[in-house]
């Protein structure tokens, strides 16, 4: 399930200086962090990085389903993500695809819960020409209604090939019980119904570009072979005009939860999985929760800890299992999944997952243990930080929830500090039966678990 990354997100932690080319003490990366902030609210983050003739340019909106907050119209920021390379009139899609070639580059998106992500890798000394193909379609994105419904069609159609899954199936029901209030409720999807409708809100469609894709939602970043002084002008003279909107998205803040909740999909002879999904904290980057719940969920729950020993190396009850939670905007969920050899040993591996959970609550970390898990997510970093692309993904995923990529370092530093007692203290806050959504797969008729 797609929430089971959110290790990955631990192990892309990392910090990075701020104006001056002087490594800030404990930056893993000495790579400094260089920020422009056009008139217009855009702001411009350039990473210079020895790759030479390389540079990958990202713009990060932070809009994502998060912001679809009426009834009936969700969706529409994964469908964005489509339509944005349906072309303008100065570069129709075919023209546009034949520019963005001749700069040797391909340019992709993504959606998620709080940001949509576009993003190309290329030629360095093109980038005047990827300014100009990405403000023209961040700007004047034409599209007719029939383009709409085609497009709403082929959306309806990723819909419904996705739905086939069982883990995207349970997914989807784990978000709508787990929330009642908050637009976390429906996945990056959509609800179907609204899918569905879809073709029928062209009006609507030009009304959510024309709120949110706006310089205040929007950061450029570009790591490589560049200079922060030639990117600020590339985006001063592409970006500069771009008109400044006033729209806020009003989001429904989620009631307490006061009870356990269950969900459940039936699917025979399909591997059985019991999720177990707590309520957990919107990431902050000055509160130390989210490390410490990262902390404590690869102590728990990794490779190495006792209960992966036990569950899946010599009971052999589980085939894998794994937990984490998501950097979001808003509290979103902590999840640890199991997948299991045997629906009959649901019960048994539940229980395990929680009294560990328990201890976990009154016997503090381990000292060798934290410091290992610690060192762990440094080594995992360094490793993966070898390409303008990956040290990209890396900041444009703190800045979608902060909408500062200094956040990234300040994150770094609140991992080096915490401590066991953090630890048992997020445990006892969080991993509570009033927070949590029990999710499973059986060829069972219900919930075979309690």
């Amino acid at each position: 399930m797609k929430k089971m990354i959110c290790l990955l997100a631990i192990m892309l932690t990392f910090g990075v200086g701020m104006m001056n080319a002087q490594q800030s003490k404990g930056n893993i990366l000495p790579y400094p962090i260089y920020q422009h902030k056009l008139p217009n609210g855009l702001n411009v983050v350039t990473v210079p990085y020895d790759s030479p003739g390389l540079a990958a340019f990202y713009v990060t909106m932070r809009v994502g389903s998060r912001d679809e907050v009426e009834a009936g119209k969700t969706g529409f920021a994964h469908f964005f993500e489509h339509m944005m390379f349906r072309g303008t009139e100065k570069y129709p899609k075919e023209k546009y695809s034949d520019a963005l070639k001749a700069t040797g580059a391909s340019a992709n998106a993504n959606t998620s819960l709080d940001r949509t992500l576009y993003h190309m890798t290329g030629n360095a000394a093109m980038l005047d020409k990827m300014f100009e193909l990405e403000s023209d379609r961040f700007m004047n994105l034409k599209y007719s209604e029939q383009d709409f419904k085609t497009e709403a069609g082929a959306v309806k159609g990723e819909y419904t090939k996705n739905s086939a899954s069982p883990y995207e199936q349970l997914d989807e029901k784990m978000n709508d019980v787990a929330f009642s209030k908050h637009t976390y409720q429906h996945t990056t999807m959509g609800f179907f119904k609204d899918v569905v409708d879809m073709p029928n809100q062209y009006v609507y469609s030009q009304e959510f570009f024309k709120r949110f894709y706006k310089p205040e939602y929007a950061t450029i970043l570009v790591v490589g072979d560049v200079k922060p002084e030639a990117i600020n002008a590339l985006a001063e003279k592409y970006f500069g005009m771009w008109t400044k909107g006033d729209f806020i998205s009003t989001i429904q803040v989620e009631p307490t939860q006061t009870e356990t909740k269950y969900t459940h999909v039936q699917v025979p002879n399909f591997p059985p999985l019991v999720s177990l999904n707590f309520k957990a904290p919107a990431f902050k980057s000055n509160d130390n929760e989210m490390p410490a719940l990262d902390l404590l969920n690869s102590i728990l729950f990794s490779e190495k800890s006792d209960l992966y020993n036990k569950l899946v190396v010599k009971e052999q009850k589980a085939r894998s299992i794994g937990g984490g939670a998501t950097n979001s905007r808003d509290p979103y969920l902590s999840q640890i999944s199991a997948s299991l050899v045997d629906a009959k040993d649901m019960q048994y591996v539940k229980d395990q997952i929680i009294t560990a959970i328990e201890k976990a609550k009154t016997t503090p970390a381990d000292a060798t243990i934290l410091a290992d898990a610690k060192s762990r997510l440094r080594y995992s970093f360094a490793m993966g930080m070898d390409s303008p692309t990956n040290i990209a993904e890396a900041i444009s995923s703190y800045i979608w929830v902060t909408g500062d990529p200094e956040s990234i370092n300040n994150a770094y530093v609140m991992y080096d500090n915490i401590t066991a007692q953090d630890i048992m203290n997020v445990a006892k806050k969080y991993y509570i039966n009033t927070g949590l959504t029990i999710a499973t797969i059986s060829g069972d008729a219900s919930c075979p678990i309690k």
